[in-house]
């Protein structure tokens, strides 16, 4: 009844001026719901992007957003605004929020209104295209993708496939090309109410035959998953980020009805506020407590694309989400062993923008990556340098890199980790878990020097897709918390090409990076309910049984305008050259990113 109240309240002020009267129709938000002293002074509620945007434009200037509300005020608001005309697009409901488009003279109100949270911009998202420890002598075999995993090759015996789990990949959709068969189950087109939801720009189909294709030349890591096509970028590669948040919400919504596990989003766009505002971190943290697996590329923003530096700070929304499992790119030189993987120099470093958050949390091959295409779509025909050996007309396939198709690896891994959970004790580890898993059984990896990469760069290490799936066999998800759900000693290394790999053995956690067997016992961190990184939990769960490392990399962060290039991750200092992240996150910025994707090299 309150609700209705205050509704009915909204309307009747704004009818008396019409919602084009923009003068009128910012006193109409200004006027109800708004404490006297909180009048001025809200201007922080704009995200970067939009402050600056809507700083010298007319009032009349219309801008595409998502008005984020205080819990329990959104519908008044939205009908009030609803009710004078104004082009509502989008009402979620897996986040207190709506998107719409809005002049700048109501946004400068709606900054001062006290029901609301935040304001973002509903921006374009684009896609984003040595082991230390290891014996033996290397095989040189045949380079293949599953091979480099461990999921692969001589004396691998696992019949592992993803049967049982879907994928659904937010992505340009998904191509029904022969590799798939009839395992995209379901496909739900948001670029347009009149779409059909099949790829027409290659991006998805090539994510997509990452994690499953099921051909027999060019096998994906889970050859048995399903998909959920949920296509939100259109012809050119370009969406929306309203799009992908309802996205998210229906795969969270319809996760039961179509046994969806994993969230692929091999997709993003500069970070602008930080994540406990951000729209799209938000709708990815509510679909990981509800038990998704959301996979996530870190960026392609790691490298000056003017100087060829490396860059800190790069990782793009919604890579800094905590929950997420973000992902940078690994080269593997198109061979089987491990040794001589390199971080590939575009895959974004961290820390995220803003909250400093340590990214990504893993690495793994996106370089080069060849997989299923067709004749027909954009990518295949504006880049022939790219195209791999077709098996026949309809059976296309080419190479394209980035941490978007580090990402399909990644999620293609969790598929199998999945099905060899419910196989060996009939249920599913957390996401949090799977994700502590995908960490502890990473390779540490050195540079081109044989010195290591920092935790900025390489995450836990890079992705070793065997042992994780080993750990996943033996860690029984039924144990109550507190106690010992290791059913079974695990080797704590791994064989790829005749060469025996120790794990990392590291997890890392907010902060720090936690060395040890913290992943043996049910702790109250792997519980779906709980924010990766949360520091009550890390009081109580991690720092007393194991030893850590604190990785803070200074208490004096400048967070200007800048992202750090140069061979340092002390984001504080203020040496080297650097780059206004508003001229990366424009139109150069997003020029490099796709040539990483169609690069040659």
């Amino acid at each position: 009844m309150e609700m209705d109240m205050e509704a009915r309240r909204y309307e009747q002020a704004a009818r008396r001026g019409g919602w084009r009267r923009l003068a009128a129709a910012a006193l109409v938000v200004l006027t109800f719901g708004l404490a006297p002293a909180a009048a001025a002074g809200q201007g922080g509620k704009l995200d970067k992007h939009l402050a600056k945007a809507i700083g010298s434009a007319s009032d009349e200037t219309p801008f595409r957003v998502i008005v984020t509300t205080r819990p329990g005020k959104k519908n008044g608001l939205l009908k009030a605004l609803q009710a004078q005309g104004v082009p509502v697009s989008a009402d979620f409901r897996i986040i207190e929020a709506f998107a719409a488009e809005l002049p700048a003279g109501l946004l400068r109100a709606l900054a001062n209104h006290s029901d609301v949270a935040a304001l973002s911009t509903d921006a374009a998202v684009r896609p984003s295209g040595l082991v230390t420890a290891a014996s033996g002598t290397a095989a040189n075999s045949g380079y293949t993708l599953r091979r480099t995993l461990g999921i692969d090759g001589p004396g691998y015996t696992s019949t592992l496939t993803g049967s049982g789990v879907a994928v659904a990949v937010i992505d340009s959709g998904i191509y029904k090309a022969p590799d798939f068969g009839s395992r995209i189950v379901k496909i739900v087109d948001y670029t347009s109410s009149s779409g059909t939801g099949s790829d027409t720009y290659g991006h998805g189909t090539h994510v997509a035959g990452i994690i499953g294709g099921g051909a027999t030349e060019v096998p994906g890591i889970a050859k048995g998953v399903k998909f959920v096509a949920l296509r939100v970028l259109d012809g050119l590669g370009v969406g929306l980020t309203s799009s992908v948040i309802a996205a998210i919400e229906w795969a969270t919504a319809n996760r039961a009805t179509w046994a969806i596990d994993v969230v692929n989003l091999s997709l993003g766009h500069p970070i602008y506020e930080s994540a406990a505002t951000d729209p799209l971190v938000q709708a990815v943290e509510a679909a990981v407590r509800s038990g998704l697996v959301v996979v996530v590329s870190a960026g392609n923003i790691g490298v000056n694309p003017l100087t060829g530096e490396t860059g800190y700070g790069g990782i793009t929304s919604p890579g800094n989400a905590p929950s997420a499992v973000t992902v940078g790119a690994v080269r593997t030189q198109d061979t089987t062993r491990r040794t001589d993987d390199l971080v590939a120099e575009y895959s974004s470093r961290g820390p995220s923008w803003y909250d400093a958050y340590a990214k990504p949390d893993v690495v793994a091959p996106g370089h080069r990556v060849l997989a299923t295409s067709d004749q027909q779509l954009f990518l295949y025909q504006m880049f022939p340098a790219l195209r791999g050996p077709s098996a026949a007309k309809g059976k296309e396939y080419m190479y394209l890199s980035g941490t978007s198709m580090a990402a399909g690896v990644t999620s293609g891994t969790v598929a199998l980790l999945i099905e060899a959970s419910r196989k060996s004790f009939g249920v599913k580890p957390t996401p949090n878990t799977i994700k502590a898993m995908l960490m502890h059984a990473a390779f540490l990896m050195n540079d081109a020097a044989g010195m290591p990469y920092d935790v900025l760069t390489q995450g836990a290490g890079g992705l070793n897709g065997s042992g994780a799936v080993t750990l996943a066999q033996a860690i029984d998800p039924r144990v109550a918390a507190g106690g010992s759900w290791l059913v079974w000693n695990v080797p704590e290394s791994t064989p790829v090409d005749g060469q025996g790999i120790a794990w990392g053995q590291n997890i890392v956690w907010g902060d720090n990076v936690v060395w040890g067997d913290a992943l043996y016992t049910n702790r109250t961190s792997w519980a779906s309910n709980i924010v990766w990184g949360d520091n009550i939990v890390w009081g109580d769960s991690l720092r007393t049984l194991t030893s850590a490392t604190n990785i803070v990399w200074g208490d004096n962060i400048v967070w200007g305008d800048n992202i750090v290039w140069g061979d340092s991750y002390d984001v504080c200092g203020t040496g080297g050259q650097n780059i206004v992240w508003g001229n990366l996150a424009g139109a150069d910025g997003w020029v490099a990113s796709i040539s990483v994707l169609t690069t040659t090299r």
